[in-house]
């Protein structure tokens, strides 16, 4: 067993799945509106964080992360092993005097921007490959120690004039992966494999000591990356049926594994403080890494291109990421933005095409999708009229909103007696006819109608205008 650089074969593997570990590892780093001030990012580190020991014995976070999964591996296989985390470091702001000495402030303020105090986390890698055959029985440890530094970065102002300097310190950390794996009962050569990382760090608070202490000697946003050069994992999310029974037995603890890499191989798992599907991806339309993955991109770049010029100077002193946002929203031409609105990918179809028109498994094929309305000409939505109480309603016709009869709610029965225009006649499926209309006197009625967002109500929940 070695801990030695990956072979060119691994590295590939491992690097189509470091974009969505990389999403992992920066899950809520910084938080719009992205500046050190705002409250939601005085609390921070959410999500994997492994703390000391002596402290976690007063708090709901852990000193450990222990992943079990499945795998079939063949004969003479290897395990690649990637740890992830980061390793917090405390930034100080200093300015420098009229001495040539540095007094600690509370900000540093240049023409373009703000510098203010802030933890900054260093991604860390810990990398390892061991043999499948050395894993039996009590398996192998392998220790990790990343060493305390101290770094000094000058601050120039437009001039070239060096104003102050950044101080960035970081304590030691240190850590133990352990790796074991057994041999399941059964029919097939199957094995779970235990992968448990844990913080071994020595270190002792002291009486009062808040959780910003323990940061700087936690392993944060801590996960795994698995890879086996032979063989393949099972999904622990969709395994097949005879392993269902070995897959609810296995023990995951403050992590969850999930295949990973591209559909279709199974050779690279992703164990993640963060729930995640099989092969998650990052959406194609992303820009980039926004960090605060619990709000959409189109609304983050919107609110972050709404942000006053000094609230942005704030942003860019606060972090560089945060700075790096700022730039990306600044810079996006309009068709990026545009791409941001919206995709539907789960539209999909079930079965693969077989001969003669028929699918894998015997399902005839429809000569057009469905639905596909530039395929079906049996409907024509901007042209197709439904006959209510004797007369012909289509699109441009106007009505009267009567809602009510099916339990409408409430924003419906406040329609009562609208008048309204027919902007479209829908049929689904079922065979129903659906009457989409737009509000007369509604403001926001053109908006509306450029964005096809409608009322729907069914023919007997309206009345053609001027009909008694």
């Amino acid at each position: 067993m070695t801990t030695a650089v990956f072979t060119p074969a691994t590295e590939a593997r491992l690097a189509t799945a470091r974009q969505v570990a990389d999403a992992v590892l920066f899950e809520g780093y910084v938080l719009y509106p992205y500046r050190a001030s705002a409250a939601k990012n005085r609390l921070r580190w959410q999500f994997g964080v492994l703390v000391p020991p002596a402290w976690s014995a007063g708090c709901e976070e852990h000193e450990f992360q222990h992943t079990e999964c499945l795998m079939e591996p063949k004969p003479g296989a290897s395990l690649a092993v990637e740890i992830r985390f980061l390793h917090t470091q405390r930034r100080i702001v200093q300015q420098a005097g009229a001495d040539g000495a540095f007094e600690t402030v509370g900000e540093l303020r240049l023409h373009d921007r703000v510098l203010v105090p802030w933890d900054e986390g260093l991604e860390e890698r810990v990398e390892l490959t061991v043999p499948v055959s050395a894993l039996a029985g009590e398996g192998a440890a392998f220790p990790f120690t990343r060493p305390a530094g101290e770094e000094t970065e000058p601050v120039q102002d437009g001039a070239g004039r060096t104003v102050g300097r950044l101080v960035r310190r970081r304590e030691e950390i240190s850590g133990v992966v352990r790796l074991s794996a057994a041999e399941l009962d059964g029919p097939y050569r199957t094995m779970r494999l235990t992968a448990v990382v844990e913080n071994t760090s020595t270190w002792m608070p002291e009486p009062g000591a808040e959780r910003d202490a323990a940061l700087p000697h936690s392993l944060v946003a801590s996960h795994l990356l698995l890879c086996l050069d032979a063989g393949a994992f099972l999904s622990m999310t969709d395994p097949p049926q005879w392993a269902e029974g070995a897959v609810k037995a296995c023990r995951n603890l403050h992590t969850w594994p999930v295949l990973a890499g591209e559909p279709g191989r199974a050779d690279l798992v992703l164990s993640s403080p963060i729930i995640l599907e099989d092969h998650p991806a990052i959406a194609p339309e992303s820009p980039g890494a926004l960090y605060d993955a619990t709000e959409i991109d189109e609304i983050l770049a919107l609110r972050t291109a709404a942000l006053t010029d000094e609230e942005k100077r704030e942003a860019r002193g606060t972090d560089v990421r945060a700075a790096a946002v700022v730039e990306l929203v600044d810079s996006m031409p309009p068709e990026v933005l545009e791409r941001l609105h919206g995709a539907v990918r789960s539209l999909k179809e079930i079965s693969r095409p077989g001969p003669s028109g028929f699918g894998e498994h015997g399902t005839a094929r429809p000569e057009t999708p469905w639905w596909d309305p530039g395929g079906d000409t049996d409907v024509d939505p901007e042209h197709d009229q439904v006959v209510v109480g004797g007369v012909p309603v289509g699109a441009g016709s106007r009505v009267v909103l009567r809602p009510g009869l099916r339990h409408s709610d409430a924003q419906d029965l406040f329609l009562h007696g609208r008048a309204a225009l027919v902007e479209a006649v829908l049929h689904d499926v079922d065979g129903g006819v659906h009457i989409a209309v737009t509000v007369e006197g509604d403001p926001g009625a053109d908006i509306r109608r450029e964005q096809g967002r409608f009322l729907y109500f069914q023919p007997d929940e309206v009345e053609p205008l001027g009909a008694s």
